[in-house]
């Protein structure tokens, strides 16, 4: 697949098996298949969710942007690995910290840098920021599998 950054969310889903209401890659910004990615999340004022979380302060779960961090990584591994209808299961979550509220309206930056990749599983330091402000990070773990041996 020829993929010319930044890419929209069509993009984003000819790569990715996610659909909505459970996609949280809005664009790539950046890729460098196999190595990192820079992608981002827009973060709409109307989500369903923040009607119960919290319903006077509104804020983004952090598992979440644990999600949207792991599929940003995931697009970068499956691109490099020409993987169409492959899927990547997020396994392992080390070392993760929450630091600042993600809030409706924002604009999410998605970051990922893949430390390991085997055949099948891979590993990714992942940092999500607003602006400047860092909202979480975390050592990530991915197994790969083709759609059809998952099932």
């Amino acid at each position: 697949m020829d993929i010319t950054y930044p890419c929209g969310q069509d993009v984003v889903q000819q790569v990715l098996p996610h659909r909505d209401p459970f996609v949280w890659v809005s664009r790539v910004v950046e890729c460098a298949p196999g190595e990192s990615i820079v992608a981002e999340l827009d973060v709409p004022e109307d989500l369903d969710l923040f009607r119960g979380h919290f319903p006077d302060h509104p804020v983004l779960p952090g598992v979440i942007l644990m999600e949207a961090l792991a599929q940003a990584a995931s697009f970068c591994i499956l691109v490099d690995r020409g993987a169409e209808g492959a899927l990547g299961f997020l396994t392992g979550i080390d070392k993760a910290k929450f630091r600042n509220q993600v809030r409706p309206g924002d604009v999410v930056t998605l970051e990922a840098r893949i430390v390991k990749s085997s055949r099948r599983l891979c590993v990714a330091e992942v940092r999500a920021l607003v602006g400047d402000a860092l909202c979480a990070s975390a050592t990530q773990k991915y197994i790969l599998a083709d759609a059809e041996s998952a099932a």
